[in-house]
């Protein structure tokens, strides 16, 4: 008798085990397919546009109308960054997948990076489309990756930009407070409902709104963020309201004061 409970026991969890490595398999390939499917469709827009563009060119404008052929250019070259950002956003989640070490370490404030990336985020955008405002009060050095931190910022500020409707306000701040520096990126957009706040950070979790929107996205922007901002020692959180916007905190620790140059 205690020999078949053990069979049967053994039995139930083997069973058990198959049916959980199952789903499991189930759920990778559903998230494969899913990430697949949304990098076609975040590549399929910019492409279309570039090509639009360019046929525009070819037709012959640029010595017919050059204020146009100029347009059509810096239209090109919007939509270029924007290609940019969605492919280093996908090769900075794989190299953070394999290889945590790979960071290049400077001691420095972070003061010019901001400045960099304002100055590109404000190319990926249409003139006057966006009110960016930009604030830059800090003097302590971190010890940061430059390229992860700025992925940060730009994955902060394409993430407010997806996620705000007309009349778009957008701000970047640095200051520093006490022995940290503090990060604020925040819009005037549609807002995240309280019961997605605790999940924004998953990787290719993507924000259910309560009108049924769910705009396309690989779902690995904010989940970026999280790990590069914790592989800096520092801390990211969000705040946010249902139709008036959000607000993401990124808190990095000051260099200590025997590293700093």
């Amino acid at each position: 008798g205690a020999l078949t409970v053990c069979f049967a026991v053994a039995a139930v969890g083997s069973g058990v085990v198959v049916t959980v490595l199952l789903g499991r398999r189930a759920r990778i390939a559903r998230l494969q397919s899913d990430l697949l499917g949304n990098v076609s469709h975040d590549l399929k827009t910019p492409l279309a546009a570039i090509r639009m563009y360019a046929q525009t060119l070819q037709s012959g404008i640029v010595d017919r109308e050059p204020a146009m052929a100029k347009q059509c250019i810096d239209a090109i070259a919007r939509e270029t960054e924007w290609l940019d950002a969605m492919i280093e956003r996908l090769l900075t989640w794989r190299a953070a997948a394999r290889d945590r070490d790979g960071m290049d370490p400077v001691t420095e404030p972070l003061g010019e990076l901001a400045q960099e990336v304002a100055a590109r985020f404000s190319r990926m955008v249409q003139p006057g489309e966006v009110d960016f405002q930009v604030r830059i009060d800090t003097a302590l050095p971190v010890v940061h990756d430059r390229r992860a931190m700025g992925s940060v910022l730009v994955n902060l500020l394409t993430n407010a930009h997806k996620f705000t409707g007309p009349g778009k306000v957008i701000s970047l701040s640095l200051r520093d407070r006490d022995d940290h520096v503090e990060i604020r990126v925040e819009d005037n957009g549609i807002g995240i409902p309280p019961r997605e706040l605790r999940r924004i950070f998953e990787p290719f979790h993507r924000v259910e709104h309560p009108a049924g929107m769910r705009p396309a996205g690989t779902g690995l922007g904010l989940a970026i963020v999280e790990l590069t901002v914790k592989d800096h020692r520092g801390a990211v959180r969000a705040e946010s309201e249902v139709g008036r916007g959000s607000v993401f905190t990124v808190t990095l620790p000051a260099a200590p004061r025997e590293d700093r140059t």
